[in-house]
């Protein structure tokens, strides 16, 4: 499969790279589109936000569809945190994605979506990037639109639990989310 991966607010970091080398050596093909121009901010969420402040959200997005512009139509897609809200708002624009994974956040499931498209979610319960507010509106659009939903919530972990670079890190949860992830990309590549 075509995976388009895209990093959190602390910029493109090495927990994004490393997942994208996962995915390459199991066989799929992985773009990591820098969309901050090389700026990181690990773990300092003001500067990080600050940050994307200075870019601004619709540069942002911009800079995402330019990255997809080449992509095939069925590219999976698959944010970290903020990442996550980007696919949020990339995905109605390529409708044919064959499947989405949200990490750390959970954006909504678009309409006009193939029914049965695979979308997983992983997070950690009490996360405040994951109220359950957005939970409730992630279950319900998924499904209305008719997507596969699967839901993954970790006890005990913090927000940005695959990163084994920053102190949420949870190795027992990262390692299920990229299997989840695996399992998904491996089960749209053989029925392709």
């Amino acid at each position: 499969m075509f995976v388009a991966l895209f990093h959190s607010v602390f910029g493109l970091r090495g927990v994004e790279l490393a997942a994208a080398e996962r995915l390459r050596a199991a066989g799929h093909q992985v773009v990591v589109p820098d969309l901050f121009d090389g700026v990181t901010n690990p773990g300092d969420f003001d500067a990080a936000f600050d940050h994307l402040d200075r870019i601004g959200w619709s540069t942002v997005l911009e800079r995402a569809h330019d990255a997809l512009a080449d992509a095939p139509a069925e590219t999976v897609l698959g944010g970290l945190s903020m990442g996550a809200a980007l696919v949020g708002d990339i995905w109605p624009a390529r409708l044919d994605a064959a499947g989405a994974f949200y990490l750390h956040a959970a954006p909504p499931v678009p309409a006009g979506i193939r029914t049965g498209t695979p979308v997983q979610l992983h997070f950690g319960a009490g996360d405040p990037f994951v109220p359950p507010e957005r939970l409730a509106r992630f279950r319900e659009s998924a499904e209305r639109n008719g997507a596969y939903a699967t839901v993954r919530e970790y006890e005990g972990v913090g927000h940005f639990f695959t990163d084994e670079t920053l102190p949420d890190h949870d190795a027992d949860a990262a390692t299920s989310t990229w299997r989840d992830v695996l399992g998904m990309l491996d089960l749209l590549e053989a029925t392709r």
